[in-house]
């Protein structure tokens, strides 16, 4: 099983974190008490400019979740198929190929789901199977991943494919003014990224594949944690759960988490050289740093991703990897491990084979 290629796909929309915060403390208004604690939690995040869905002016005129969750699905077909597109062109496979279409996302819902309305526009095999993922948010980039590999395992003449879009712009809540909403209007962003994975027997006939070999995969869900990341859903929409507790969380799992991975698969962490892990936010990653000891510009990519476009949710991790395949990529045999975290609380960690 490889990962045969990643792509992204973003917004036209771009403005610099400068602009935005402008236009958040023109959105807020009188309501927004301490417009400092805004420009300092904006500064912190480390993000240079995020793209949005639709022009930032527009967005006063949005006045219900109803309004927000149309130009959702709108957008996120637009997004789902350039993005799709791109890795199945980078991949050189034809859309007649897929065999298991994924879809994940935390920002909008849709019935028919996205992944419905895609094999329509792009005319994919009617009998593609097909599966809808929502709630894991961040950590949706990496497990998709890993159902995509094991499809491929249980099909391995066939190929799958994962589409993540994300639009956090569309769930901000003006009413909400609670720090975590704050940091989230300043870390969040909108984009879209694709991955095909592909079975080992089709492999076979189709050399041109060349990405990295999962070896194995892990799921790992942190009990009695629901309360650290997520949403509370009311009629308004989606307002944010996140709570400061979550890097400590990290910093006190993920290493054992990762090493117990490694040992089961007759590995070791001095063995790998090579990480994507999602960008989260800058504590997220000091976290993640600390917890792996990794000090050495390892999580170079990750910081690149957050600080050029921000926090893509479920997309930040497959945003990562297209990087790391198209300009960071191993010398052939290098391990390396692709991870994620996110709402439960939960890890799902991928051992690579470059």
């Amino acid at each position: 099983m490889k990962i045969a290629s990643a792509a992204s796909a973003f917004p036209k929309h771009y403005y610099t974190q400068k602009v935005l915060l402008d236009r958040l403390q023109d959105f807020w208004g009188d309501r927004l008490k301490n417009p400092l604690l805004l420009a300092r939690l904006h500064r912190n995040v480390t993000v240079d400019g995020r793209y949005l869905a639709i022009p930032a002016e527009e967005y006063v005129d949005i006045k219900t979740w109803g309004q927000a969750n149309d130009i959702w699905i709108r957008v996120a077909q637009e997004l789902g198929e350039q993005a799709l597109c791109r890795a199945l062109q980078n991949a050189g496979i034809d859309p007649q190929d897929l065999g298991c279409l994924l879809f994940t996302t935390v920002t909008g819902v849709a019935s028919p789901s996205i992944d419905g309305m895609l094999i329509n526009r792009m005319g994919l095999p009617a009998n593609i199977r097909r599966t809808p993922i929502f709630g894991l948010g961040c950590v949706a980039g990496a497990a998709g991943i890993a159902r995509a590999s094991d499809y491929v395992r249980a099909y391995p003449k066939q190929v799958a494919a994962l589409v993540s879009v994300e639009l956090c712009s569309l769930t901000l809540q003006r009413e909400d003014l609670s720090v975590a909403n704050l940091i989230s209007s300043g870390l969040f962003a909108d984009g879209s990224a694709a991955v095909i994975v592909t079975g080992d027997e089709f492999e076979s006939s189709h050399p041109q594949i060349s990405g990295p070999t999962i070896l194995a995969t892990r799921s790992i869900f942190y009990p009695d944690t629901e309360d650290m990341m997520g949403w509370n859903i009311s009629e308004k929409g989606f307002r944010i759960i996140l709570s400061t507790e979550v890097p400590n969380l990290m910093r006190k799992n993920l290493g054992r988490d990762v090493d117990a991975f490694l040992a089961d698969n007759g590995r070791q962490r001095s063995d790998l050289k090579s990480f994507v892990m999602h960008t989260g936010g800058p504590k997220v990653l000091d976290a993640s740093a600390d917890a792996l000891g990794l000090h050495n510009g390892e999580l170079d990519a990750s910081w690149d991703c957050l600080r050029k476009v921000g926090n893509l949710s479920s997309a930040s991790v497959l945003c990562v990897l297209e990087d790391v395949m198209k300009n960071r990529r191993p010398e052939p045999g290098t391990l390396g491990l692709l991870a994620a975290m996110g709402p439960g609380f939960c890890s799902e960690l991928l051992l690579l084979q470059w």
